[in-house]
């Protein structure tokens, strides 16, 4: 899997088919990206982040701390490999479960959240999230495409996976 853009842009990650994720897809990530053009964020939370792509991604386009947080032992592993192939940003790592871990974070200027479909509800999701969402920070949710926008999420439609925005006026 490549990094779309940015110093990192072309760069490969390291991904296995063995392992149980489901990476967002290049024109996915493109999309995601273009909407966040300029990119002006320094501080990264990808949740559930299985591959990393979209934390690799950030850091790519300039974020200054990249947090990942991911329970899963072996992916959790492959993600600070990848760190080490991407050199630069400040990489912070926590095996942990999302919830868990948002009881006791800080707050970012980015959030991004690729939770397995279907496993949570989302609205207790995005509540804990937004608790953690600096000012004019971005809050960024794939799922599936059927699911129901809520709390006034900006969306949009890539096949069939949906991004929910949510936006810290």
């Amino acid at each position: 899997m490549n990094i779309l853009a940015g110093k990192f842009g072309g760069r490969k990650i390291k991904t296995s088919q063995k392992l149980r994720y489901r990476p967002t897809k290049s024109r996915v990530r493109k999309s995601l990206f273009d909407h966040l053009s300029p990119f002006a964020f320094n501080s990264v939370l990808d949740l559930f982040s299985g591959s990393g792509i979209f934390g690799f991604e950030a850091a790519s386009r300039g974020a200054s701390s990249i947090t990942f947080v991911e329970k899963e032992t072996t992916i959790f592993n492959l993600l600070k490999q990848n760190a080490k192939l991407l050199a630069g940003p400040d990489y912070v790592f926590h095996r942990s479960d999302v919830f868990g871990y948002l009881n006791r974070c800080e707050t970012y200027d980015l959030i991004f959240a690729d939770p397995p479909y279907s496993k949570y509800d989302m609205v207790p999701l995005v509540e804990r999230v937004l608790q953690h969402l600096n000012k004019k920070g971005k809050f960024i949710l794939e799922c599936e495409k059927n699911q129901v926008p809520f709390m006034d999420a900006d969306v949009r439609d890539y096949g069939q996976t949906r991004i929910l925005y949510w936006e810290n006026a």
